[in-house]
């Protein structure tokens, strides 16, 4: 192997999503302001800015009013405003309509693609002189202890010739003064940090999560309108389940339709792709869909679990913004806004530290002291025990006390911050029969392979393995007994098969990172594969 190439920076973003792209403009703009020539470049592990966005979505336009004033004139992609709204609570063949709660209000907010959204905004950056890297994954962190001097980039299987060879060469190394981390929910950086500094999740609430499936139909011409808003909870999941689903009217007679799931249940057969699948077989749903096709597919988990699981936001060398830092209000279903939001102050954190010379924890300290006296902290205080109802409650209560916290500004009934100390992977209990999947009739209902291809995932099939099961004999001798070989359902992308022994088909991944998080021995290491692998979503 040759020696590692180094490129020097004063700061470095991972993540080219709404948090990071916030930073670098944000960067930019004070560096421009000030008349200084820092060194700032973001990396991006997808084939280009926005290709593994994945989100509803329903955007709050607050975080963009703050970081780019003008936007609105910049043609942004917005499929429309959001007009109408309902909720609904489903039994197995009926609907019935319910006020739709305080917090999911939508005026004001507008309806678009992520993935649309996050290329626009990666435009505006670079025509700003921000310099954008896609297809660099970090593999690894440069670090001192707890000092964190930059990125590892990913070995790459490829010869400077460009030929496929047997050997790798060694991926540079990204040295920077600041390292903010804005690789999404469970990202492998964020989760590396979090490991070797266990003072920034110290007294926190552990971190909950959630799966969501999407897809993008094309219906019939004025069978949904743009801008429309259809919330729902129960049927698929029983009422001792946390989760909900969502249909929005986009532009061009199209509909994204999706189904989230908390990742803290109890049954190991439980498959959301299959109750997904079973969602749209009620009659509310199949009539919106029927005589339309499913044109797009995406899978991804959220950090769901609100102000108390988030950790600390600042260290030594690094931030932390975005879904890396659990900026999501789940009681609104958004998170768009405050990951715009914490990447403007995280950017702001790293410009002030580098223009005094001081990049330490203490000089950092001031990213946490900006968000908690910010409206991103108001809002999710608001919410801050919304995710622990669900916990100690089945749905029905659960949604009644979720009531009380709104009208005592976010405390919880008879508790406020009430430490859950057990990851999700610990909930898993003893195996039972999986529940009969829907008839896949290729039309309204889709199996897993299909759907993947409808994701648009690539991965180049000789390179080495970026889903890591540290003991696959475990797989054998205790999961089958134990827990029934449970990935092979949570998986929403068919990449784990089971038949006396684990099969791993990385190929299909859409890194969603819920093996990661779920797998009940905590043995599954999500890590980037080589660059523009995985995903290339379209105006999901």
């Amino acid at each position: 192997m040759s020696e590692r190439d180094e490129l020097p920076l004063d700061c470095v973003i991972v993540g080219a999503g709404p948090a990071g792209l916030a930073a670098a403009l944000k960067f930019q703009e004070l560096s421009r302001t000030d008349g200084d020539d820092f060194e700032l470049a973001v990396l991006e592990k997808g084939s280009a800015p926005g290709a593994h966005s994945l989100s509803g979505a329903v955007v709050d336009p607050r975080g963009l009013d703050e970081l780019l004033p003008d936007w609105k004139d910049r043609d942004p992609p917005i499929e429309a405003p959001v007009g109408r709204e309902r909720f609904y609570s489903l039994s197995e063949r009926r609907a019935y309509r319910l006020p739709v709660p305080p917090p999911m209000h939508n005026k004001g907010n507008f309806v678009c693609s992520l993935n649309r959204l996050t290329g626009w905004l990666a435009g505006i950056a670079e025509e700003r002189g921000v310099e954008i890297f896609p297809e660099f994954p970090g593999r690894s962190l440069l670090r001192d202890g707890e000092r964190v001097n930059g990125v590892r980039l990913v070995d790459s299987g490829v010869s400077k010739s460009g030929e496929r060879k047997g050997s790798y060469e060694p991926g540079a190394d990204v040295r920077a003064k600041v390292t903010i981390l804005c690789d999404g929910v469970r990202g492998n950086l964020t989760k590396e940090l979090l490991r070797g500094v266990p003072s920034a999740t110290e007294g926190r609430n552990a971190a909950d999560y959630e799966t969501g499936v999407k897809e993008l139909w094309k219906v019939r011409p004025g069978s949904f309108p743009a801008g429309e808003v259809i919330h729902t909870l129960g049927f698929p999941l029983p009422s001792s389940l946390y989760g909900g689903s969502w249909i929005y009217g986009m532009g061009g007679d199209r509909v994204s339709i999706g189904l989230v799931m908390g990742l803290d249940y109890e049954d190991p057969t439980f498959d959301l792709h299959r109750e997904f699948q079973r969602f749209k077989t009620h009659p509310l749903i199949a009539g919106i869909l029927e005589g339309g096709e499913c044109v797009r597919y995406g899978a991804k988990a959220i950090p769901g679990g609100g102000l108390y699981a988030m950790p600390r936001l600042y260290g030594d060398g690094w931030l932390l913004a975005g879904d890396a830092a659990g900026s999501v209000n789940m009681a609104r279903l958004k998170g768009i806004h405050l990951s715009i939001k914490t990447g403007m102050m995280a950017g702001e954190a790293a410009y002030r530290a580098l223009q005094a010379g001081d990049t330490s924890e203490e000089s950092l300290r001031s990213y946490q002291s900006a968000f908690e006296s910010s409206w991103a902290h108001e809002e999710l205080s608001k919410t801050r025990n919304f995710r622990t109802a669900f916990k100690k409650w089945s749905r029905p209560r659960a949604m009644i006390a979720v009531g009380i916290q709104s009208l005592l500004g976010g405390r919880g009934v008879f508790y406020d911050r009430l430490d859950h100390t057990e990851p999700v992977h610990k909930s898993l209990g003893a195996p039972r029969p999986p529940r009969e999947a829907p008839a896949f009739d290729g039309k309204l209902t889709i199996d897993k392979l299909t759907d993947v291809y409808h994701s648009g995932t690539n991965h180049e099939e000789d390179q080495l393995p970026h889903l890591v099961v540290r003991d696959p004999d475990l797989c054998v001798s205790r999961c089958t007994a134990e827990y029934g070989n449970p990935c092979q359902y949570f998986c929403p992308a068919a990449v784990y098969e089971f038949d006396e022994a684990l099969k791993l088909n990385p190929a299909n991944c859409v890194h969603c990172k819920t093996c990661d998080i779920k797998d009940p021995y905590g043995i599954i290491d999500w890590v980037t594969p080589e660059g523009g692998g995985g995903p290339n979503y379209t105006d999901l």
